[in-house]
């Protein structure tokens, strides 16, 4: 009993990996994402993965919230864990932005108005946010997903390739202030291509290559291994 009190204590408030694999079979060949990894996030501490494209970022962040199983291992998740940044998933085409907030709101026993008005005021969609996200523009889609990601409460948000880029500076500019302050009290997994990406948000950060994960205490760290194996 107090073996498996401590098991549970290790894991409680965190995303951790226990010897996880997953591949794919191309058709041609098994294309290796991850091979036994191992590694945890804790509350508090925010996470970059490095990784270059093609090697399998998306599908990394698709285990992390249970979107794609592991073909081994095991995936404790222990706290409240978002959707990927991007995610259309959850989001129903035929219906407007705003049915859509306040739809998953309920899902979440979030606040509908509070949802819906957090979600209209960040996107800045105006009339466009009564009408179905199916009628959206890529970098529209991405507006409303992204601000429907700071509605709800996770304890790790989990972005692919960092902040949305779009034409609208200032939702650019009002998003990054959410997600700066929102640091303070959440955890952030962000996995990018590009080192640059994560140096705002990130203070540890791993490199993902050839199926293996490297694990580090700081970025620059693994900034150097990134940049050596990938421009070297």
């Amino acid at each position: 009993m107090y073996a498996m009190c401590q098991s549970v204590k290790i894991r409680f408030g965190m995303l951790e990996f226990v010897n996880v694999s997953k591949s794919f079979w191309t058709g041609a060949q098994r294309k290796v994402i991850l091979d036994r990894a191992s590694f945890k996030v804790e509350l508090g501490h925010s996470v970059g993965i490095l990784a270059p494209n093609g090697t399998g970022k998306t599908t990394l962040v698709n285990m992390m919230c249970g979107l794609e199983k592991p073909d081994e291992g095991e995936i404790y998740r222990n706290c409240r864990i978002s959707f990927p940044l991007g995610f259309m998933g959850g989001v129903l085409p035929r219906l407007s932005a705003m049915e859509n907030a306040r739809y998953i709101a309920r899902m979440y026993q979030l606040d509908p108005d509070y949802v819906e008005a957090f979600c209209r005021w960040l996107s800045d969609l105006d009339e466009y946010f009564d009408q179905p996200v199916g009628t959206y523009s890529a970098g529209m889609k991405g507006r409303f997903t992204f601000s429907l990601m700071l509605a709800l409460d996770f304890d790790i948000y989990l972005i692919d390739e960092g902040m949305p880029q779009n034409t609208d500076v200032e939702f650019n500019r009002k998003a990054g202030e959410i997600l700066r302050e929102r640091l303070r009290t959440t955890t952030i997994v962000m996995v990018s291509h590009q080192p640059e990406t994560l140096e705002k948000y990130c203070r540890s950060a791993g490199v993902l290559l050839n199926g293996q994960l490297h694990m580090f205490d700081t970025l620059e760290e693994a900034r150097q291994l990134y940049d050596y194996q990938t421009q070297g």
